[in-house]
C-alpha cells in the first residue's frame, strides 16, 4: 500500500515529464504547422482522452457539474494566454531560455497571491522575488544591443500563469483535478476553433513580426508522419495537466512545487539532443537566480504554518 507522501512527488515528476515532452513537441512542429493548429488537435486529443480514461474512474460525467464555471472559464483564459505568449517566444528562442524565464511564475503568484489574497509575505520571500526578477533582467537585457523582444514573451506567459493560479487557490477546494482539467481542455478547443475561423486562412502571414507568423500561418493539414507527435501533444497535455493536480491535491505545496524545476534539466536535455542547443554563459546566471530565489520561496513556505485555505497550483497547461 503505497502512502501519500511518494505518491505526490511521483505525480509531480511524471507531470514535469510530460510538460517538458510537451513543449520540445510543439517547438519542433512550429516551423510547419499554425500555433491554433497545433492547439485544437492537441486539447481535441487531450479533452478525448481526459472523457475516456481519466474521468470515468473520477465519479464519471458528474464531475462537470459545477457552480464555478465563469471560475472555469477565466481560468481556462489564462491558460491560453500563458500558452499562446509562451509558445510563440519558443519557436524562436532555445528550449532553456524560455523554460528559465517562464519560471519566475511561482515567484510571481507568491507575489500576486500578498496582492490580490492578502496573503502574507516577509521581507524574505519579498527579497528572492527581487532575485528571481532580476535574473530575468540578466536574460532579457532590455535596453542592450540585440534585444530579442521574443524573450518578452515567456515572461509573459508566466503573468498569465501566476493568474491562473491565483484563480485555482479560489477553487481549488470545491472542484477537483479532472473537472479543472476538462475545462481547460474545452476553452482550448472553443478558443483555437475561433482563432483557426478568423486567421487560418493565412492572409495576415508576413504582415506584422515574425514571431507573429506562428500564429498567423494558413491552416492545412499535418502531414500523416507527424499524425503521431499530435497524439503525443494530446498525450501529454491530459496526462500533465491531471498528474500535476493530484500532486497538488495529496502533497503540501511545499513538497510539490520545488520538484516542477526539474523541468529545467529536461528542458536542457530536450534542447541540446533534439535541437542542438546549449545554453549561453549569460542563460545560466539567469537561470541560477530565478531558480535559486524560487526554491528559497518554497523553502521559507515549507517553515510557515499552513493557512486554511486551498493549497497552490493545481494544473499548468
Amino acid at each position: 500500500m503505497f502512502s501519500r507522501i511518494p505518491l505526490g512527488p511521483l505525480s509531480a515528476l511524471i507531470a514535469v515529464f510530460f510538460f517538458s515532452l510537451n513543449d520540445a513537441a510543439i517547438k519542433f512542429l512550429s516551423g510547419d504547422y499554425a500555433l491554433h493548429l497545433i492547439v485544437l488537435f492537441r486539447s481535441l486529443i487531450g479533452l478525448s482522452i481526459l472523457l475516456v480514461v481519466i474521468v470515468p474512474f473520477q465519479g464519471g460525467l458528474s464531475v462537470l457539474r459545477t457552480n464555478r464555471l465563469g471560475m472555469h472559464l477565466l481560468r481556462g483564459l489564462c491558460v491560453v494566454a500563458a500558452n499562446t505568449t509562451f509558445f510563440l517566444g519558443l519557436a524562436v528562442l532555445p528550449l532553456a531560455d524560455a523554460m528559465a524565464i517562464f519560471f519566475v511564475s511561482p515567484l510571481l503568484i507568491t507575489a500576486f497571491s500578498a496582492l490580490l489574497l492578502g496573503e502574507h509575505i516577509g521581507p524574505r520571500r519579498l527579497a528572492a522575488v527581487s532575485v528571481g526578477l532580476v535574473g530575468v533582467l540578466i536574460m532579457i537585457r532590455p535596453g542592450a544591443d540585440g534585444f530579442n523582444v521574443a524573450l518578452l514573451f515567456p515572461f509573459a506567459a508566466a503573468f498569465a500563469y501566476a493568474m491562473l493560479h491565483v484563480l485555482t487557490r479560489k477553487i481549488g477546494a470545491t472542484e477537483s483535478a479532472a473537472t479543472m482539467s476538462v475545462y481547460i481542455q474545452i476553452v482550448f478547443v472553443v478558443v483555437s476553433s475561433i482563432v483557426g475561423l478568423t486567421l487560418g486562412h493565412g492572409t495576415y502571414e508576413g504582415t506584422g513580426p515574425e514571431i507573429f507568423d506562428f500564429l498567423l500561418r494558413a491552416w492545412h493539414w499535418p502531414a500523416a508522419s507527424d499524425y503521431w507527435i499530435l497524439v503525443l501533444l494530446g498525450v501529454a497535455s491530459a496526462m500533465g495537466g491531471f498528474f500535476i493536480s493530484q500532486a497538488y491535491r495529496i502533497s503540501e505545496a511545499s513538497l510539490i512545487a520545488p520538484l516542477e524545476y526539474a523541468a529545467m534539466p529536461m528542458g536542457v536535455a530536450f534542447g541540446v539532443v533534439i535541437f542542438g542547443e546549449w545554453p549561453s554563459t549569460t542563460t545560466w546566471v539567469g537561470m541560477v537566480l530565478i531558480i535559486g530565489s524560487g526554491l528559497f520561496v518554497f523553502w521559507r513556505e515549507a517553515g510557515t504554518p499552513a493557512d486554511t485555505g486551498p493549497d497552490r497550483p493545481r494544473t499548468r497547461r
